[in-house]
């Protein structure tokens, strides 16, 4: 009986499942930010920043 409720209550396995839903939400987050720094604004404002930084 001791080993049967042991294996019930172990959560083998979790660490990998928390691992994977951190990972997709990390790759979620990255895309945003990507689609973000992509646009059209964004790359302008950059530009302009820079431009103003070297001249």
């Amino acid at each position: 009986m001791r080993t049967l409720l042991a294996r019930l209550s172990a959560d083998d396995g979790m660490t990998t499942a928390e691992y994977a839903v951190g990972t997709l939400a990390a790759v979620a987050f990255a895309a945003g930010l990507l689609k973000v720094v992509t646009s059209d604004k964004v790359i302008a404002a950059l530009s302009a920043v820079i431009s103003r930084a070297l001249g």
